[in-house]
């Protein structure tokens, strides 16, 4: 049986219960929600507003209509960008940010948009206070993730986002890797836009994302179509959700990602988080006492998200994800994980490295069969 160490792609398996969710809405009421009065497409019409409420509420969200549902992390960040950035303004980003973030930013530079790029120390780590110089006048947005999918180091958002409270300059932040293990409330922490994803720490299937969009923000409409409300009026008119979510919505993915959230809250945010941590504190501690093995990321006891990244002296970093997977039955990730700015960081833009991230369902056995395979797997290169 495979030992999954890639959650932070996408967690695998998925909750009895999710899997049950889903099920549920492809047997009795997949009809299309929102167009229609018959009871089937009320039905789906409710789960999906049940839904879009307890994500709120696992936010901190006061108003439902503020969270809009997408695709995924990069359709939330993508609605985010092009919704609200226009030629002539200034966005702030990271260096090591990922491709959901860097790529839409180059394509709104070639528009018109300016943007500032902040460097990090060998971590990735930033400093508040390089965000706040970075800002100007024309500055509209500044955009980060919270915690990175490569090295594990979770930002300072709390304390950069005060300081642009201050300047009067919103947040758009990248929580891909943090909802679902770090805590998020958007009324302690009220960031401008929070972009998520629901298939990984979620729990929820493929296919369905979270965009919250703070009630002093408007963004215009990157998508027109069918909402099945107000069909004689122009969607840029209509109300949240609405104005941002048009066609049919993947109620199947939904009512899987609403149940994702119910088994989070029934087992507890912070005994998950606990456990997830104390893996991951295994994992981190056991590589660093192996020879011919480089760590990346915060140094041992510093915060971090549940992900250590690696490299074999010798091997390029797909070659040890094969071995892993082929002679230890072990799901590793390989490569530049879509953000080659934070490899440039860590030195492994030529080779890449592998990341082993944890899940709820790992246990401390699998953790130890890893840290078994990779020391016969060092050994073998000294």
């Amino acid at each position: 049986m495979t030992s999954y160490l890639d959650n932070a792609a996408s967690t695998c398996p998925k909750p009895p219960e999710v899997v049950e969710a889903v099920n549920e809405c492809l047997r009795t009421y997949c009809a299309n929600p929102g167009r229609g009065a018959h009871k089937t497409a009320v039905e789906a019409a409710r789960i999906i507003h049940h839904t879009r409420q307890k994500a709120a509420s696992f936010l901190g969200v006061s108003d439902s209509a503020n969270i809009i549902f997408t695709q995924n992390a990069t359709d939330s960040l993508n609605i985010a960008l092009h919704g609200f950035l226009s030629s002539g303004d200034h966005v702030v980003t990271s260096i090591v940010e990922h491709n959901a973030v860097a790529r839409p930013l180059l394509v709104l530079a070639k528009h018109g948009v300016k943007v500032t790029y902040v460097a990090t120390d060998s971590t990735g780590r930033l400093d508040p206070e390089d965000i706040v110089s970075a800002i100007r006048p024309e500055t509209r947005l500044v955009v980060l993730t919270h915690a990175s999918n490569i090295t594990g180091v979770i930002q300072p958002i709390h304390e950069i986002n005060l300081a642009l409270l201050e300047k009067g300059v919103p947040l758009l932040l990248d929580a891909a890797q943090s909802a679902g293990t770090l805590k998020l409330d958007m009324k302690n922490m009220p960031v401008g836009m929070m972009a998520c994803t629901g298939h990984k720490s979620l729990l929820g299937p493929q296919g369905v994302g979270l965009l919250y969009i703070s009630p002093g923000l408007e963004l215009a409409s990157v998508r027109q179509g069918g909402t099945g409300t107000h069909s004689d009026e122009e969607q840029d008119e209509l109300a949240r959700p609405d104005r941002y979510e048009c066609g049919t919505l993947n109620t199947p993915g939904i009512a899987g990602l609403g149940a994702g959230i119910a088994y989070i809250e029934e087992k507890g945010l912070d005994r998950i988080t606990a456990h997830k941590n104390a893996l991951t504190a295994a994992l981190h501690e056991g590589l660093l006492d192996m020879k011919n093995v480089t760590v990346y990321g915060p140094a041992s006891g510093e915060p971090r998200g549940p992900l250590v990244a690696f490299n074999v002296t010798g091997m390029h970093s797909s070659e040890l994800a094969g071995m892993l997977d082929r002679e230890y039955d072990i799901a590793s990730r390989a490569g530049l994980h879509c953000a080659p700015g934070a490899h440039r960081i860590m030195g492994t833009h030529e080779s890449g490295a592998v990341r082993l991230s944890v899940g709820l369902f790992n246990t401390a056995e699998e953790i130890e069969a890893a840290l078994e395979a990779i020391k016969e797997i060092a050994a073998s290169r000294l």
